[in-house]
């Protein structure tokens, strides 16, 4: 095992194995937290929203999470010792696959291998590189502060963002991952730390378990076989600079100093696509923070923290949900920004326990990705968003590229699993190469178009993405003796697993909703921008794709035509029309309502044996869509209580005993959280269909609930209250000039107006109509009897 530890030099009369420290085993979780005096914030998280732990978290995964998008840190352990893994999301091994650069690698030999039934090849060409060591996502390593006291009790804070850990003794330790910059700070009180250490990964060390072992994850670091780390100190500092793959470097310092008759640290990562010496990058860094000290550096914490939080809220009845989307709230907060890399398998909370993450911790875009997003839009969190597409539209080269390379077509296409560049990395052949990936994906530029109405934002990324995504599903598609398009080959994640059958012989519902979706949209926006001759074509188009596939009985959708749901399954992807495309609507009428209604009807009667987490994720917004409130509260609370570990972190498999699911096993990804919160957002309001609808699935016991500054389509940022189960008040500002369609959610009831004239206010059916400037807010307030 390679050994990299150190000690900080204060401290080397005691007993130190820091230069010689392993990498502890077994390992010791714990999560903390602080309490800090701040000012209010509307809407902020209560104090039983956080995590609040009476014994320490013994292993990763149940740590206490922080981050600011690039840095990340998990704070776990029992003070002997009390440890902080550390993370950066840019941190990644980029080594290209060799299989995909050979002559055998093309859409045309792939199909030919289909057609002769040639599994083993199709496996040992698209699935078998998946398990080489990289290319991966890589974690930066691990502090340890040994206390030489007994754990007591730790909490995270949501509102500010900070974990606290109190120890005998009257050791607290208060952690945080600065809002905005690239460092953590740690300080303890009461004591100093009888050691500190700050380990690498064992990225040179002993392997234990050769690589492709284990397909959820690929074996030790060690396969990686890096160089060991060059370890670099002084007075005050330690610090290791470590090379990975290629030119690629990176560097974490630690530094300290007495504080207030305690200590104080501070930690930063730095790479080499920033700094020719990310070493001495980070070293300035932490002696910017350490200057600056705890106090006002916490304040500048917590401001952007405050801001954040007031950004939306929510109040519901169920105090399990609640809290649940305030944890998934914050986790976004700490996961995803503007500027930094987006939200991958486990956002900045890579594995610390030996091992190449889960899956690779890697972008999966057969619904990992798409799901992460979905409470940033209705959510009001559209600069979490905005990082996703803006790393969407950079690395649109790289997508291009490789769009040519195999399919040797015109257009844009994405692979399904990839790396930090866009590039693919393999896996199941019929995912990870489907036709339609970039198509789920220009659905996120649609949405932060429609949540934003940023005109620019639809000139020059929301239109030219879908356009270019079209131009490659009308070159992709090929035409039938109908004269129907058809995909030759057609999937549906991940019906049939990676067998030869999870091939369809027609196309599935999964890719035929997004063609359809994409070409429609396509020419929406074409319109949008004045561009009739555009929309006319991809019109054309759109009339010579066929319908979705629906069971001739019961109008349910199938998997693909002749071809129902064969059994219980953990995704969705044949009621995609549904959820989120929307192309299926409960408002089109009875029509889709009877769809709709025994698609939902068809799952139920097929049970959740074969669910994971993110399936009742995802059933609670299905079930909000069809106006059933009670469906997606119990979906949200299995969620909540069967399928997260301590820390909220989704861990995939039931963890109960209670039958929810025959999945057991816990690696931890983020999109089952992610898609929680917009799961209660969806119960709370809806606006895809061109109307907002306040309240429009919530279970008839939730008398009272609220949602503060949740946004619509049309760039309405909307608030409402509902009392003794009637709507109080609804108030909307409008971020741009627009018309907004409003349900009327006082029924028969008498309302005034204000901020606008009444007689502005016009009815259509049982709708409200009124034009709003930007900048202008109407309320809409329920009149006493």
């Amino acid at each position: 095992m390679n050994k990299t530890g150190r000690v900080c030099p204060a401290h080397r009369s005691k007993r130190t194995e820091g230069v010689g420290a392993s990498y502890a085993s077994p390992l010791r979780f714990l999560t903390l937290c602080l309490t800090v005096l701040t000012s209010p914030v509307l809407g902020a998280p209560k104090p039983e929203h956080g995590l609040h732990y009476d014994s320490p978290a013994t292993v990763w995964d149940e740590a206490m999470p922080l981050g600011n998008g690039l840095l990340g840190a998990l704070v776990w352990g029992d003070g002997a010792p009390l440890r902080i893994s550390l993370d950066r999301t840019d941190l990644w091994d980029l080594r290209p696959v060799p299989e995909f650069h050979t002559e055998e690698y093309s859409y045309a030999t792939m199909r030919q291998w289909v057609r002769e039934g040639r599994i083993e090849d199709l496996h040992r060409l698209y699935d078998d590189p998946y398990g080489h060591p990289g290319p991966t996502k890589i974690p930066a390593g691990r502090i340890e502060l040994s206390l030489d006291a007994a754990f007591q009790d730790a909490s995270l804070d949501l509102a500010t963002a900070v974990t606290t850990a109190k120890f005998t003794g009257g050791r607290v330790v208060e952690v945080f991952v600065h809002a905005t910059e690239p460092f953590g700070m740690v300080r303890l009180t009461g004591a100093t730390p009888e050691r500190v250490t700050l380990l690498a990964p064992p990225f040179s060390g002993e392997i234990t378990e050769e690589a492709g072992a284990n397909k959820i994850s690929a074996g030790d670091l060690a396969t990686l076989r890096y160089k060991a780390p060059e370890i670099h100190e002084g007075d005050g500092w330690t610090g290791y600079a470590q090379e990975g793959w290629g030119e690629f470097r990176f560097a974490v310092v630690l530094m300290w100093r007495p504080s207030d008759g305690g200590w104080l640290g501070v930690w930063s990562i730095a790479t080499s696509n920033e700094s020719s010496d990310p070493l001495s990058r980070a070293r300035r860094t932490c002696a910017k923070a350490i200057e600056q000290g705890f106090a006002e550096t916490l304040a500048q914490h917590t401001r952007w923290w405050q801001t954040y939080w007031d950004g939306a809220s929510v109040r519901v009845p169920n105090p399990i949900i609640e809290r649940q989307w305030y944890l998934e709230t914050y986790k976004f907060g700490a996961a995803a920004r503007a500027d930094t890399p987006p939200i991958t398998l486990q956002g900045p909370w890579t594995a610390d326990n030996r091992k190449i993450p889960p899956w690779k911790g890697d972008y999966h875009h057969d619904l990992n990705t798409e799901l992460s997003y979905w409470p940033a839009y209705s959510g009001n969190r559209l600069e979490g968003a905005a990082g996703f597409v803006k790393w969407l539209w950079d690395t649109k080269p790289t997508a291009e590229a490789w769009t040519k390379r195999f399919f040797d077509l015109p257009g844009l296409n994405v692979p399904m699993t990839a790396d930090l560049n866009q590039e693919q990395i393999g896996g199941w052949h019929q995912y990870t190469h489907s036709a339609t990936t970039a198509a789920w994906l220009a659905h996120h530029f649609y949405l932060h178009w429609r949540y934003s109405m940023d005109r620019d934002f639809l000139r020059d990324r929301a239109y030219p993405w879908l356009r270019d995504v079209s131009i490659f599903l009308d070159a992709v598609t090929e035409k039938g003796p109908d004269g129907q398009r058809t995909l030759p080959l057609s999937s549906s994640p991940e019906i049939n697993d990676n067998r030869l059958d999870a091939w369809f012989p027609t196309i599935t519902n999964y890719d035929l909703a997004l063609i359809r979706w994409n070409l429609e949209t396509t020419a929406e926006l074409a319109d949008e921008l004045d561009r009739p001759q555009e929309a006319r074509r991809w019109r054309a188009v759109l009339a010579e794709t066929p319908d979705l596939a629906l069971d001739p009985n019961d109008r349910k959708l199938l998997v693909a035509r002749d071809y129902p749901l064969p059994g219980s399954h953990r995704h969705f992807s044949h009621l995609m029309a549904i959820h989120p495309l929307g192309l299926i609507r409960w408002e089109n009428g009875p029509r889709d309502r009877a769809i709709i209604e025994a698609s939902l009807a068809d799952l139920e009667r097929h049970g959740s044996s074969w669910w994971t987490g993110y399936s009742f994720s995802w059933l609670a917004s299905l079930a909000a869509r069809v106006r059933d409130g009670e469906k997606a509260e119990r979906a949200l609370e299995i969620f909540s209580t069967a399928f997260c570990l301590r820390n909220s972190f989704h861990c995939n498999g039931d963890q109960t005993d209670k039958g929810y699911s025959n999945f057991r096993y816990r690696p931890f990804t983020l999109e089952g959280n992610f898609a929680a919160a917009a799961g209660l957002q969806e119960m709370l309001l809806q606006s895809y269909s061109g109307t907002i609808r306040v309240f429009p699935a919530v279970p008839n016991t939730w008398r009272d609930v609220s949602f503060d500054k949740f946004r619509a389509e049309g760039a309405f940022v909307v608030s409402a209250e509902r009392r003794a189960g009637r709507v109080t008040f609804v108030e909307i500002r409008a971020e741009a000039s627009g018309t907004c369609r409003l349900e009327n959610p006082f029924g028969d009831a008498r309302f005034s107006v204000q901020g606008l004239d009444k007689n502005n206010v016009r009815t259509a059916e049982t709708d409200l109509i009124f034009r709003l400037v930007a900048g202008q807010t109407v309320r809409l307030i329920r009149e006493p009897r």
